[in-house]
Parts: structure tokens; sequence; C-alpha cells
């Protein structure tokens, strides 16, 4: 194994995992790195965060989703630095993975657009963490809002407001409403959960800016209907304790959901090639590095200018996964000595949920909304979850929750407040 050429992936999500299966029976060692032991699905975090979904029914163990691969050898350590020079990973714990081919897919981070203090406030969603966080805010600000005898301070409670008008915005702001309507209608005894309020901000002209307008519009129509106050042109200009301000605007609210705006992690600037605004690596047609074909950059990592698309790639799970099965092809290719195809997206539509029996697809030569649209993200979202027993537990859980209106997982963890024991 030791004279076979060595692929180190930083990464185990979407684009480092489909990379490792890629490389199955492949004439490689491969050694996967990660400062988690999980693979997460990404794009249900928020199912999670309002109680729809439990953190396992989205996560799987790296170890075991690989272990029939003989040549994949998985490591649970922290990537500080890409030395291309030594051509190594050098990790936190002071060790190092040496390569012959390196794939850096370390994915992203929510942007504050330089007001990192507003992370402690509101919080994102990209990890198992930040959704059990944004949980345990949402059900502690009724349980606060349940024993409150002031009539202004329980409506601050009982005032949710969610920025960033993307997909994640629109189906948290989409998810809060069914919460307030439906979940705990009935479940306290001296406040009415549906008078809560929710809010969803938006800087930019229109939610859901990448869809057609047609449907954009639709989504708030959608949102309104649910009882969502949406706002739009209305950029976030300070986050406090008990507030939020936005175009002169001021909302009392003590649950603030981040979803504007992502960041490339910082690991990417030690390769030292040109970064893009959001710090993602500019990458060449076959995804590598600009003077090192050895090292590819993937997923949310990539800022791949795709012709055939007239435009970046997106930060989406698909082109991640297409991301990661390409760069399979172009290590078995070079392997080989034969030469690297160019990658292409290829771009299968988009898809939103704005409650229960709701969302928008946005697919190639059709644009349309409603009960038929949520029932194929259903099954695209089914078919993207890794494992079996997931797929199993998820499709069990939301046909309980769409028959009984319930949301199970209405557990709050970690401190409830001062005076806590």
């Amino acid at each position: 194994m030791a004279a076979l050429p060595q692929v180190v992936i930083v990464g185990g999500g979407f684009a480092g995992l489909y990379l490792a299966k890629g490389l199955k029976g492949a004439p490689v060692q491969v050694t996967l790195v990660d400062r988690r032991n999980h693979h997460l699905f990404q794009p249900m975090l928020y199912q999670v965060a309002t109680a729809a979904l439990n953190p396992s029914d989205i996560a799987s163990p790296i170890r075991s989703i690989l272990r029939r691969q003989r040549n994949v050898e998985v490591v649970l350590g922290d990537v500080e630095r890409i030395d291309v020079a030594a051509r190594c990973a050098r990790l936190t714990d002071g060790t190092s993975v040496s390569y012959d081919y390196c794939a850096v897919a370390p994915g992203a981070r929510h942007s504050y657009f330089g007001r990192g203090e507003w992370e402690a406030l509101a919080p994102g969603l990209k990890s198992l963490e930040d959704a059990l966080e944004v949980r345990r805010r949402i059900f502690l600000a009724f349980e606060h809002a349940e024993r409150e005898t002031d009539v202004q301070r329980r409506q601050q409670l009982l005032t949710f407001v969610v920025v960033g008008g993307g997909p994640t915005g629109v189906e948290v702001a989409g998810a809060l409403a069914e919460i307030r309507r439906f979940a705990l209608a009935r479940d306290f005894r001296h406040i009415d959960p549906r008078e809560a309020t929710v809010v969803l901000l938006e800087a930019g002209p229109r939610i859901l800016a990448a869809y057609p307008p047609e449907l954009s519009h639709r989504a708030k129509t959608d949102l309104r209907r649910l009882g969502v106050e949406v706002r739009e042109n209305t950029l976030v200009t300070m986050i406090h304790p008990n507030a939020v301000e936005a175009a002169g605007w001021r909302i009392p609210t003590n649950t603030v959901v981040w979803a504007a705006g992502n960041q490339a992690s910082p690991l990417l600037a030690t390769l030292g090639v040109p970064l893009d605004r959001q710090g993602r690596v500019i990458v060449e047609h076959d995804c590598s590095v600009p003077g090192h074909p050895e090292v590819l950059v993937l997923g949310d990592a990539a800022a791949f200018n795709d012709d055939k698309i007239g435009g970046l790639v997106p930060a989406v799970c698909p082109a991640a996964i297409q991301m990661g099965q390409y760069a399979a092809r172009a290590i078995r290719a070079s392997v080989a000595g034969q030469t690297r195809r160019p990658f292409h997206y290829w771009n299968k539509g988009e898809l939103a949920v704005i409650g229960r029996g709701d969302a928008v697809a946005n697919l190639p030569g059709l644009r349309f909304g409603g009960f038929f649209a949520w029932l194929i993200w259903i099954v695209l979202h089914i078919t993207y979850l890794i494992g079996f027993r997931n797929r199993v537990l998820v499709l069990i859980q939301w046909a309980w929750s769409y028959v009984t209106y319930a949301r199970g997982a209405r557990l709050i963890t970690g401190d409830i407040g001062p005076g806590s024991r």
C-alpha cells in the first residue's frame, strides 16, 4: 500500500465523501481527514433546529459509511494548513499527512460581513451544534414567555427574526410559523403560541433571489399566508441581545437566526493562490489550484466559472456531489497517465420548502409550486440522505408530522437561562 499514490481528502462533506466513494477499487491509498466523525446532511439542518428531526437522523459516522472500502483510512483531526511545497496537510496536533493528490473540501461558514460579534447573538445553521443551539433558543423563548407577566417583555420573547431570504431563511421562517400555529398551539396555559411573530428580513429586493421572480413572489405570498412578516429591501444594521435594527426599524426580540451570506474556510488562504471575495479558491477547468494540478478544491470552497451555465457553480449539495464524483474520475485519469476532462455542472434545478405540503420548484423547463413541488423535495432529500436507516426514519417522522401536525424532537438541552440548575 505504501507504494500506491497517496490521496488526502480534507473534509467529509458531500464533495469529500463522494470523492472517497468514487475511488473505491482505484490503485490509490486514500486518507480522509475531518474535524467531525460524521457526515452531515446540511440541507436538513433547519429541520433539527425546528424539532422536526433528531440530529442522528441527518448524520452518519464517516467510518461506518466507508468501512467496506479497503483503500480508505479515516482520520479525526483538524487541518490547519496545506503545505503545497512539501505536499502534505498539516494538522493542529502537530502531525502531517503526505499526499500525491490532495482534495480540499472544508465547507463554509456564515459570513457576518465584518460583524463577527453578531454570531453569538444570531447563530447560523452549518453544524449540528448550530442547529441544537437554535432549537434551544426557540423553545426556551416559549417557556420563558409562559412565565412572563409583563406584556411587552412577553411579546419580545415571542418575536422570532430570521435574517436572510435565501432557501435556508425561507425554510426556517416557514417552519417557525408552523410551530407557532400547529405544534405548540395547545401546549401552554398562560400564552397562546399562535400570537408569536415571525419576521423574515431580506436585504435585497426579493427573497429567493436566485429563483425566477414569479417563484419568489409565490414564496412570499405563501409565507405571508402562514403569518410570516416578510420584509424585503431591509438591511440589518445592528443586532443587540434584545433587539434587531434594520432599515431604521427596531424589532424587540430575543431570538435571531442568521441565514445571510457565506464565507469560505480560512484553510484556503494557506494555499497561496487567488481567492474571490468570499474567500473561495478560483479554480481551473479541472477544479485544480493554479500551478498545482495535484491539488483540487471542491464544493463550497471552489469558485468555478462554468461556461455552460454562464457563471459560477452554485454552492449547493448537487454541485458538491458532482464535483466529488468528477474529482474521483480526474484522479483516476491522472494515475493512469491520461488527460483530465474539464468539469461541467449539470444543473438539476432548485427546490425550497415554504411549509407543510408547500414548496417552490425551479427545474429545467419547469417552474411551479405547491404540493407536487413539496413531494419532489421529499423524494430528492430522501434520496440524497446517507444510510438506509436514516432514510426510513426521516420518512416515517415526516409522515407522522404531516398527519398529526406534531414535532417530536422538541427537547431543550444545555443552559435554560438565569437561575437554571
